[in-house]
């Protein structure tokens, strides 16, 4: 039981950000500093809620590694600071290895020391981005190391602070946290009280003194982004979501969190989004994903759907998607990719599946403000384009990074790319991914010719989005694919070599082929091996339509291979 923790779980959709990065803003009010054992009393509480309320606390970290830290941290809770404290809960939470899970800095802000300077990524570098006002001319430098540390070293070493559960996130969160003096010197990569000494591309090297928190608002800063002069038509913008035409081809959408505007419902925005898409003769429409941090995945459902009845027409959907796209942000990008629509930026903050579905407390005595993820989020038992992946960033199809000299016109770099790109894009194979039902009998309806039959699906586990919802309709109408004895369709679930080959023979029947004999040798007993139907398996094996490689799994690869050569009969 953690009866002093007031815990509150954040209702609505799969996944919800956590916001507990550290903000200035927030100061907390003199107070004296922590007792041992109140310090004591946090550190078991913070323990506690971790174990209780997160689905799986050990999966990335054993919980001795847990038990050994909470010890060291018990070891010195007398002699050190209240910063030091709290930043001993963050390392302490950070070993959950999950970008949802994390303690913040919120309580003692007024109380952490800053370097008056800032880092930005563009394209695979870092650059100085804000400096005191005498160094303005050191702004739009690669920054190659921190005090000696190459910055993939420095990373690493702020790994053991950040909570994050890949690459991506873990560079983000140093991104909002690379100018506090606290976090290098926990981390042993600044002496204390050192100064932070960035080794820039030209060659020089820039000294920054730490200032307390009062002091850095005296500071006189000098920022990259005053340089900027004008903004792209797709500049981030403070409303929820807004479209507009770039051109008479392109529709731009931006959606930027992933909440319902209560002055502009979703479903109000949806159908201003269809009129306009109604009133024009657009090729592509753009869904902007870039700014969005998440909140409820459910919310872009009716836009979803307008956007499913635009790709039905012929019109070609993009996702663009970047750092900032994270949680439901990300669920929402890969059910764009269920769609069928193409992806096109550069990799997400977000994993592709990931703990989420974020609950916050505050400890009593330090007030220190932690999120905790409550749930599991699996999107490959729900969705075939996640087949193979994992707690891994979701990677565009096409990356197109934003570069520091288009940032500093004025131009999108992604969007810029795509206007000068007319033609229809590919989406990423992935060819070693399982194969799952939905996509087989997808690529077995495109090997038919796609026949227009009636295409309706009755299946109650289908979103009504999928690209190959129009083949589970053709399937069950022509009695090539039934459902589950649940009486469901279960697409995302891997296909069995059992059920590719009634698929198959169910085909071959339905589109009245006559195949020939092309293969005497006896099904391989890796296939009949379990069969509940093994006349459809050797006969898809003597027509050559299971592939000499079937092993333990089928891959998308082997899909198409199997869809190829049905259409091979057709031909």
């Amino acid at each position: 039981m953690v009866p002093s923790l007031q815990f509150l779980r954040r209702a609505g959709g799969l996944a919800l950000a956590a916001a507990l990065a550290l903000s200035s803003a927030a100061l907390a009010a003199d107070t004296p500093a922590l007792t041992a054992a109140e310090r004591l009393e946090d550190l078991d509480l913070l323990c506690q809620a971790l174990e209780r309320y997160h689905p799986d606390l050990f999966a990335n970290t054993p919980e001795a590694d847990f038990l050994a830290k909470k010890a060291e941290i018990e070891g010195r809770l007398a002699g050190e600071s209240d910063v030091e404290f709290a930043l001993d809960l963050l390392s302490l939470t950070a070993l959950a290895g999950d970008s949802h899970t994390q303690a913040s800095l919120n309580a003692v802000a007024d109380q952490v020391r800053f370097y008056p300077t800032a880092l930005t990524w563009y394209d695979g570098h870092w650059y100085l981005t804000m400096a005191e006002a005498g160094q303005a001319a050191l702004l739009g430098q690669e920054v190659t190391a921190v005090n000696g540390r190459s910055m993939e070293a420095v990373l690493e070493a702020f790994s053991t602070l950040l909570s994050a559960d890949n690459p991506v996130k873990l560079r983000r969160q140093y991104r909002q946290n690379c100018n506090v003096a606290d976090l290098y010197e926990f981390v042993g990569l600044v002496p204390e009280g050192g100064d932070l000494e960035l080794t820039l591309g030209n060659g020089r090297t820039l000294s920054v003194e730490p200032v307390d928190a009062a002091a850095l608002a005296g500071v006189s800063l000098a920022r990259l982004s005053d340089q900027i002069t004008a903004k792209p038509v797709t500049a981030a913008a403070e409303d929820f979501y807004w479209g507009t035409a770039l051109d008479r081809d392109t529709y731009y959408i931006q959606y930027n969190t992933c909440q319902e505007d209560p002055a502009l419902p979703m479903e109000t925005f949806a159908a201003q989004t269809e009129t306009a898409l109604d009133a024009g003769d657009y090729s592509r429409v753009l869904l902007d994903l870039r700014n969005n941090g998440g909140g409820s995945d459910g919310v872009i459902w009716p836009l979803l759907a307008v956007l499913r009845q635009e790709m039905d027409d012929g019109t070609e959907v993009v996702g663009l998607i970047g750092e900032t796209t994270f949680s439901s942000a990300v669920i929402n990008a890969v059910e764009l990719q269920e769609m069928g629509a193409v992806l096109v930026g550069e990799p997400a903050s977000g994993s592709v599946d990931h703990f989420g579905s974020v609950g916050t407390f505050s400890l009593p005595n330090s007030g220190i403000r932690v999120g905790v993820s409550t749930k599991y989020i699996d999107l490959g038992t729900l969705l075939d384009a996640d087949a193979g992946r994992g707690v891994e960033p979701l990677e565009p199809d096409v990356t197109v990074p934003q570069t520091l000299e288009d940032e500093l016109a004025g131009r999108d770099s992604a969007v810029e790319w795509l206007l000068s790109h007319p033609e229809k894009l590919e989406r990423r194979s992935y060819p070693d991914a399982p194969l799952t039902r939905g996509r087989f009998v997808g690529l077995l309806y495109e090997a038919a010719g796609s026949p227009a039959v009636p295409a309706d699906a009755s299946f109650p586990d289908l979103l009504g989005i999928e690209w190959y919802l129009p083949a589970v309709g053709w399937a069950e109408n022509a009695g090539v694919a039934a459902g589950t004895a649940a009486g469901t369709f279960a697409a995302a679930r891997p296909l069995t070599w059992q059920e590719a080959a009634v698929f198959l023979v169910r085909a071959v029947g339905t589109l009245e082929l006559e195949p020939e004999t092309v293969r005497a040798a006896p099904l391989p007993a890796a296939l009949a091996e379990g069969a509940w139907d093994r006349t459809s398996l050797e006969l898809a094996w003597s027509w050559g339509l299971l592939p000499e490689d079937a092993g333990a799994g089928s891959t998308r690869a082997q899909g198409e291979a199997m869809a190829d050569a049905l259409a091979g009969l057709l031909r």
